[in-house]
């Protein structure tokens, strides 16, 4: 939740279960190693697994990297910004449930997940519906009269992505829509280009 705007209803239990129709809209764009950003409890680590693709979850709790591997899924406990296994040689990263906003700065995030794909591999990413903009600030997570410690957030429509992939090095592949949820397949400006 922005500590200074709207408050936002975290979607936690679908966070936990199996993935969904939309899920499996991203899951059918991987062909190659993925790595899965900001895990969670390892829904879609799982459902990349379960297509027989080799994946990786990555988060910084070790919470939330306990369930996954309870799941049966692969995931190893780190900061994305820090060193991962294979950097460059990913095919995909994805960032779904609104990763778009860890650390709070969209284009260094995107900038982290090319610098970790090989020169073919893309981006997917699951953004706000179009009309909501970009925004970046301060959040917290309330839980009844509970309140977790401020941090850095931010969330990025549809309509905002290109701008802010270019700034990256990506470029915009196609936006979809899949389950009601928005989704955003991003390429390498470096590129190789297709024999």
């Amino acid at each position: 939740m922005p500590a200074d705007g709207p408050r936002r209803r975290l979607p936690v239990k679908r966070w936990h279960r199996s993935a969904t129709p939309a899920d499996a809209a991203v899951v059918a764009r991987c062909a190659g190693p993925t790595l899965d950003l900001g895990c969670g409890p390892g829904r879609m680590s799982m459902a990349l697994t379960r297509a027989g693709l080799s994946a990786v979850g990555v988060d910084v709790s070790s919470r939330a990297v306990a369930l996954t591997r309870a799941r049966g899924a692969v995931a190893v406990h780190a900061d994305l910004f820090g060193p991962l296994p294979a950097e460059g040689r990913w095919a995909h990263t994805v960032l779904l449930d609104g990763n778009i906003g860890i650390g709070g700065d969209p284009v260094a995030l995107l900038r982290r997940c090319g610098s970790l794909l090989r020169p073919s591999g893309t981006v997917l990413v699951e953004l706000e519906p179009p009309g909501v903009g970009a925004w970046q600030g301060q959040v917290h997570v309330a839980t009844g009269r509970h309140r977790g410690p401020t941090f850095r957030w931010a969330w990025l429509d549809t309509d905002a992505v290109s701008g802010v992939a270019a700034a990256s090095g990506l470029a915009v592949g196609e936006v979809f829509r899949s389950g009601g949820r928005w989704f955003a397949e991003l390429t390498r400006l470096d590129r190789p280009a297709a024999p």
